[in-house]
């Protein structure tokens, strides 16, 4: 299909997927929110079966909520029901997952620096991962250990870790993000899916045959659901990660990832607790001065390794000519980036960088260097062939001012 088609039919893919991603992490963080701040009841509702109640207002009006411990005395005419949010975000994140990183495999998914893949290895250990991520997980939540929750959340973020490095060691660093985002976003969805949506039904059977519904139905929905709600944050920074390459491009990609999973849902349980009237602002407070330890820790670490590169390239090439880098990157990086890419599978220049001019290649110096000699990024998957020394040539031509003579 011709790559500008195979463009629209992405946009219309990953903006449905996010309006129906908006619209289902709304609807986790709002019945969270509802949840965790309902008040005690009077007498009268308690006698109801009611649980908890709030009040509020929105639209110019005022809203009465109220909580049953199980279930009401007889079963509405109208119920309404939250999955579709959940299945359509699932299933178009599939769409997505499949239209750029299994049909474009070669270009996305594949960097045969880090390891040699066919096609359909690559899909099969992607498509693998997720049925075997929630299978162990389903089983874990099923087993004793998810009755403690320090110690279950403990074993979960271990696992989070031990994924995020393992994918790293078989994928672009890129597509090695976007699958851990998959995996999480497969468990939100088998949550609703599995167990939050038939305990629903099962509460719903009960009501109408007039028998008492089974109280762990309604508590183990409650526990997937906690967990989706964690799960939000570290998913959504993976949906924006393949706008920071300063992230999966880093050597460490596998462990930033994981801090970045463990700040966000971290900040997460700060209003987890609020809701329930816990204040504990310290918690912000150490996400934040967390976050920007994680970003001086991979300047440095970045500025270190570059400095390396750089003491490498000085002692071994004499300097680099502009004649030099400008065929470097004619040869490596021109095919994609240029006004009418050569390169298969691409109708554009990959976020309109064009390099197929002095002047263009002289506006994007830093982008260079950030994407091609900082991290190994750029070219997307090594399509073209890069080698460590054509980086190191660009580097040092760069360090030299980056001249046209």
């Amino acid at each position: 299909m011709d790559p500008y088609y195979i463009d629209w039919i992405n946009l219309f893919i990953r903006w449905f997927h996010v309006i129906a991603g908006v619209a289902w992490i709304g609807a986790s963080f709002y019945f969270v929110w509802l949840d965790n701040s309902l008040q005690d009841p009077p007498d009268w509702k308690k006698e109801k079966g009611i649980k908890g109640d709030l009040w509020a207002i929105h639209g110019g009006g005022f809203y009465e909520v109220a909580k049953y411990r199980l279930a009401p005395e007889q079963m509405p005419a109208t119920l309404h029901w939250f999955k579709w949010e959940a299945y359509t975000t699932w299933l178009t994140g599939f769409m997505l997952l499949s239209l750029m990183y299994y049909f474009g495999a070669e270009t996305y998914l594949i960097d045969k620096s880090v390891m040699e893949l066919s096609q359909w290895q690559a899909i099969g250990i992607g498509v693998g991962l997720l049925a075997a991520g929630w299978a162990l997980y389903d089983g874990l939540c099923r087993s004793p250990l998810s009755r403690n929750g320090y110690v279950f959340g403990g074993l979960l973020l271990g696992l989070s870790v031990l994924a995020s490095w393992g994918l790293t060691q078989v994928f672009s660093a890129r597509g090695a993000y976007i699958h851990v985002g998959a995996l999480l976003g497969t468990l939100m969805a088998g949550n609703v899916l599995m167990t939050i949506i038939p305990s629903q039904k099962a509460l719903v059977k009960a009501v109408k045959a007039g028998a008492a519904p089974d109280p762990r139905l309604g508590e183990n929905a409650k526990l997937r659901s906690t967990h989706n709600n964690y799960m939000t944050l570290p998913l959504i920074f993976i949906m924006i990660s393949n706008h920071y390459p300063m992230t999966y491009g880093h050597e460490w990609n596998w462990a930033i990832l994981s801090a970045l999973v463990v700040i966000t849902a971290f900040a997460r349980h700060y209003f987890n607790l609020k809701h329930r009237g816990v204040k504990q602002p310290a918690i912000l407070v150490i996400a934040m001065l967390m976050f920007i330890a994680l970003a001086v820790t991979v300047k440095n670490t970045r500025e270190a390794d570059s400095a390396g590169s750089q003491q490498t390239a000085e002692a071994t090439t004499d300097k680099v000519s502009f004649i030099q880098a400008a065929a470097i990157i004619h040869n490596r990086c021109a095919s994609c980036h240029a006004a009418k890419p050569t390169q298969a599978g691409f109708a554009e220049a990959p976020a309109g960088v064009l390099l197929d001019s002095t002047d263009s290649v002289m506006k994007h110096l830093q982008q260079i260097q950030q994407v091609s000699v900082d991290s190994n990024y750029m070219p997307l998957g090594n399509l073209t062939g890069m080698t460590d020394e054509e980086r190191q040539q660009l580097g040092a031509w760069i360090k030299q001012g980056g001249g046209t003579e």
